[in-house]
């Protein structure tokens, strides 16, 4: 594959999968700059992949399974260091304009997922962006059975923790 092809396929990928990509990237990192930089590791990642596709599944499956795998790698690289560094939060928020305040049941959602095992975090994803079980299974490498069982759990400890939120008014 010339490097030609190889930024024509880059770019069409970008395209059609950047929602896909920025919904892993925001369930796996919960700043902005983590996000910056958990997205361009993903995107690195699928660039030095396109030699390596074969076709043997389809190009959102290769590509969902880049981006998780490289997000549960960056996030077990990424707490390693946090330990060590100070959060920059405080001067991010003096240093960006105003911005239309997000939806509020959004943040709590994507807040929830974060607080998942990276497992249950990717179903999740996977569960949101409409893939079946057996979809799930194969990138995940577990059971169809499995990924219904955790599913389940997942939506009742999301319904639990609602709940909770409703119950004290928040």
């Amino acid at each position: 594959m010339t490097e030609s092809e190889q930024n024509h396929t880059f770019n069409l990928w970008l395209r059609q999968h950047k929602v896909q990509i920025f919904k892993i990237v925001r369930a796996y990192a919960s700043t902005e700059m983590d996000q910056d930089d958990l997205f361009q590791e993903i995107t690195i990642q699928v660039w030095h992949s396109i030699p390596a596709f074969r076709e043997a599944s389809s190009v959102n499956t290769w590509i969902y399974r880049i981006a998780l795998n490289t997000a549960i790698k960056w996030v077990g690289k990424e707490h390693k260091h946090s330990e060590r560094r100070e959060s920059l939060d405080n001067v991010q928020v003096i240093l960006q304009e105003a911005k239309v305040p997000p939806d509020e049941r959004l943040t709590w959602l994507y807040e929830e997922i974060h607080k998942l095992d990276e497992i249950d975090r990717s179903l999740t994803l996977l569960l949101l962006d409409g893939f079946s079980y057996k979809e799930m299974a194969t990138m995940l490498g577990i059971t169809e059975s499995n990924v219904g069982v955790k599913i389940n759990r997942i939506k009742k400890q999301l319904i639990a923790r609602s709940k909770q939120l409703n119950t004290y008014g928040i």
